[in-house]
């Protein structure tokens, strides 16, 4: 059991995470700080291709933190023992996920309805880009284009006459792991009930289409006709609704009610734009949106940003600055919250990561395990759930089934591929 879960909310479920990069690997990393127990299936001969992505001293930063408590075995697929040991790993599971493009499971023989003729009460989930079917299935994909395709990205980011801009951060990827979580709880739950397994999937296209709030509604209403354009800095239908410049950073300023036009005037220290006949009300003021702008920002403009947030936050106006992710990372509250953590790591010793984001009032403490070396575990796997002899595992090294190395640095880097 990993370090520090023992009491988790999952202690006891055992997981096979044949995942790589970031959406399945993200899934059965939220697995592991519940408290299962999770085997990471790696293919030979370099394993997770995301040990190799953007790396320190052979590490791959976002691997460190996505695969924490996790156990490594590394197999060479292309040896028939590979497939062979995990069919025989699957009586032992509760959960097997997985995030190979559609049809690569089924060649190894590991498609769901092979596997639950081994295992009826397993659960297995399948993470993809475009889903297990339609016309997009088989193709390559990766976050941005299931932000591309689900109509997210053309609203994501840029100003409304220039061009789309993609994010810096992998949105699609982590709400895709949630979602393959929350499927997966589902999932371990009707097992509870009925002692069924079953299959489930979760994919970037769908859950980035999950986030259209309005304009999906909107564009049956009017026949197709209303397409919802880039923001840019400020909100169309709300005023003043956006980004300003600060004396140091941009202020993200949000006045969804009048109410809190009052709260801001007052923070300006101007009461009689309160209820001028110009500003009074949103829908005035969308009128006249350049000027209410242009008021926010010369106060700002004369004021110290310090003093500024102070006077906004006193007056409960909604404010942000936005931090870089250094500010992020320092910010009091978020490490106060565990949101931004230490973990120690064999590799690049104490490093920041990001916490785990849900909260249980009947929780154990966070998970302290750090990411697994290439096929670390292989023996010691294979000997808990299988029970094999130091014999049998040495026999399989031998015929180079079972693959190791003590540090992450392949011979050849991998070329990035499709997951």
């Amino acid at each position: 059991m990993a370090a520090g879960a023992a009491n988790g909310i999952l202690a006891g479920i055992k997981v096979l995470d044949m995942t790589q990069v970031i959406a399945g690997p993200s899934a059965t990393s939220l697995l592991a700080e519940m408290g299962a127990e999770v085997i990471k299936v790696e293919l030979g001969p370099t394993g997770d291709r995301y040990r190799f992505f953007i790396q320190a001293r052979n590490r791959g930063t976002a691997f460190v933190r996505l695969n924490r408590g996790k156990k490594s075995l590394c197999m060479n697929f292309r040896h028939p023992e590979a497939a062979r040991i995990v069919r025989e790993m699957l009586p032992k599971f509760d959960v097997l996920v997985e995030n190979f493009a559609p049809g690569v499971m089924a060649r190894m023989g590991l498609d769901y309805e092979s596997v639950r003729q081994i295992n009826p009460r397993i659960i297995m989930c399948s993470i993809s880009a475009f889903g297990q079917s339609g016309p997009l299935s088989n193709q390559p994909g990766y976050d941005y284009l299931g932000a591309a395709y689900a109509g997210v990205l053309d609203v994501l980011g840029g100003e409304p006459d220039g061009s789309p801009t993609l994010p810096g951060v992998a949105i699609g990827d982590y709400l895709t792991g949630m979602t393959a979580l929350a499927a997966i709880g589902c999932a371990l739950f009707h097992r509870a009930q009925t002692g069924i397994g079953q299959y489930v999937e979760a994919s970037l296209l769908d859950s980035y289409f999950y986030t259209q709030d309005q304009a999906v509604v909107r564009q049956a209403l009017y026949g197709g006709k209303f397409i919802p354009k880039r923001l840019g800095r400020h909100d169309r239908a709300l005023c003043p609704q956006g980004l300003f410049k600060g004396e140091k950073h941009w202020l993200c300023i949000l006045v969804p009610m009048d109410k809190m036009w009052r709260q801001l005037c007052t923070a300006m220290n101007k009461p009689e734009l309160a209820r001028h006949p110009d500003f009074a009300t949103n829908a005035v003021r969308v009128r006249n949106r350049e000027r209410v702008i242009k008021l926010v920002q010369d106060w700002l403009d004369a004021t110290p940003e310090e003093e500024a947030l102070r006077l906004l936050q006193q007056n409960r106006v909604p404010v942000a600055p936005v931090l870089n992710t250094s500010e992020a990372v320092a910010h009091p509250h978020l490490r106060e919250r565990g949101t931004v953590r230490k973990a120690k790591d064999p590799v690049l010793g104490e490093v920041d990561v990001p916490g785990f984001p849900i909260r249980f009032s009947a929780a154990a403490e966070p998970l302290d395990a750090p990411a697994p070396l290439l096929g670390q575990h292989n023996a010691e796997v294979l000997r808990e759930f299988l029970g094999y002899s130091d014999q049998q595992i040495a026999q399989l090294r031998q015929a180079g089934v079972l693959l190791e190395r003590p540090v992450d640095e392949p011979k050849t880097q991998p070329k990035p591929k499709p997951a």
